[in-house]
């Protein structure tokens, strides 16, 4: 037990001592948070972009749609024809609308064209349909001199409240909550086994052909120098990732006020202008942030917790023990290739099981993905936050243990083999033959 703690312990300061593991700790959360406000500034700056558009109704019936709006300018060109507002649009305008001339209002909607230099974004060209759409709908309605207001009287929107047998009610702000949550827990399992998997994995390759390992085994059992190495890194690893939630939380609460001061102020002129609108985003904004945390409330959080505990370790310590054997097999990260795909398509295929979870959280996919023991990890806790029942969770930790068992025993065996072989590249045939060794 002693010689595993000085191992870990190496293990662990080797890591948090190298220099690259410093830059990187240090740096990510200051480019993550660098991103995050490019994407802000970019986002705001793109809202401020207004566009002027120039239209030609021959049909004379589809004018009054283009009504300017904040950031979209129209200019009325019919008086020119279709070719001389195509020069004048070319030469000062963003695009060009145009609707022919139609006899009839069945045929209005056929014809219409865009005309712009570069191609126009897709919410622009919607927009543009969507006047039209509703403009054209209603002339065909004052056509069969039918009052539009009835018509629009009788438009209805129905929201499905969803409550379970036992009272609990759930919207769709907690399905989304549901699905970031699970999401969220699901992909950072899978970052950590890959980054700190392979991290293991070029540990052993290092030793092993620096021939440091050929030292280190003299005094130690292979078992213990792999276990060691494994915790070593998680722990490590587990710093790393404390270490970047902090900073970059810190960092994003910080770029968050720096960029809402100009939305405060933004609101406040608002507000100034026109009290009522702002009171009634005011209890809109307070209504959905009360619906928000009534929705965290009803969160499995307990249950979430510790079964991110469980299986974070248990599908660390299976992949990294694999990990450790692939470079214990081969003498260089060149080799390992052969190896790394059968590893990853676990992985990968709970990755993409997790879109199917978040559509059918209960569903037989879900359910054998859940309980199959390379893959639980990533699905079950995507599957966690929609409710799942304690002896579904129980079987698939089970599962977890069992095969965890079994792995670090076949891993330790070619680890054991492959430690001290040098000079050979093995194929899957001599892996199996050293499992009998």
């Amino acid at each position: 037990m002693g010689k595993l703690k000085l191992i870990i312990k190496r293990e662990f300061l080797a890591k948090v001592k190298n220099k690259s593991f410093i830059i990187l700790t240090l740096l990510s959360p200051l480019l993550m948070a660098g991103l995050f406000s490019l994407i802000i500034f970019l986002n705001e700056k793109n809202s401020e972009e207004t566009r002027t558009i120039a239209f030609v109704d021959e049909s004379h019936q589809l004018e009054t749609v283009f009504t300017d709006s904040e950031h979209t300018k129209y200019v009325n060109l019919t008086a020119l024809g279709l070719e001389m507002a195509k020069v004048k649009t070319k030469e000062f305008y963003y695009g060009l609308i145009y609707i022919p001339k139609n006899d009839s209002l069945i045929n209005l909607s056929k014809g219409v064209a865009f005309y712009s230099e570069d191609t126009p974004s897709l919410s622009l060209l919607s927009d543009i349909e969507s006047k039209l759409e509703k403009k054209i709908r209603n002339l065909k309605i004052e056509q069969l001199h039918v009052d539009v207001e009835k018509i629009k009287a009788t438009e209805t929107n129905v929201n499905i409240a969803s409550e379970n047998f036992s009272g609990e009610k759930s919207s769709k702000i907690g399905s989304l909550l549901r699905m970031a949550v699970g999401g969220g827990f699901g992909y950072l399992i899978f970052m950590f086994i890959i980054i700190y998997g392979t991290s293991v994995m070029r540990s052993v390759i290092e030793e092993k052909t620096s021939r440091i390992i050929e030292v280190i085994i003299s005094s130690v059992k292979p078992f213990q120098l792999m276990l060691g190495k494994i915790i070593g890194n998680a722990l490590a690893g587990i710093l790393q990732f404390i270490i970047w939630m902090i900073s970059a939380g810190f960092l994003m609460l910080l770029v968050t006020s720096i960029f809402g001061i100009e939305t405060a102020s933004s609101a406040t002129s608002v507000g100034q202008m026109n009290p009522e609108i702002v009171q009634q985003v005011q209890q809109t904004s307070a209504s959905e942030l009360q619906l928000v945390l009534q929705e965290i409330k009803s969160l499995p959080i307990l249950t979430m917790f510790f079964s991110f505990i469980i299986y974070f370790l248990g599908g660390y310590l299976i992949y990294s023990s694999i990990y450790a054997a692939i470079g214990a097999a081969v003498d260089s990260e060149t080799d390992t290739q052969q190896f790394m795909m059968p590893v990853l398509m676990p992985l990968i295929i709970a990755i993409y099981v997790g879109f199917s979870v978040i559509e059918n959280p209960h569903g037989p996919i879900a359910l054998g993905f859940s309980l199959f023991p390379l893959t639980s990890p990533i699905v079950m806790l995507m599957r966690i936050p929609f409710g799942v029942p304690w002896w579904q969770i129980v079987t698939s930790m089970l599962l977890l243990i069992i095969t965890f068992i079994a792995i670090v025993w076949f891993a330790a065996k070619i680890y054991r083999v492959g430690i001290l072989m040098y000079g050979k590249k093995p194929s899957y045939k001599e892996l199996y033959k050293w499992l009998k060794y």
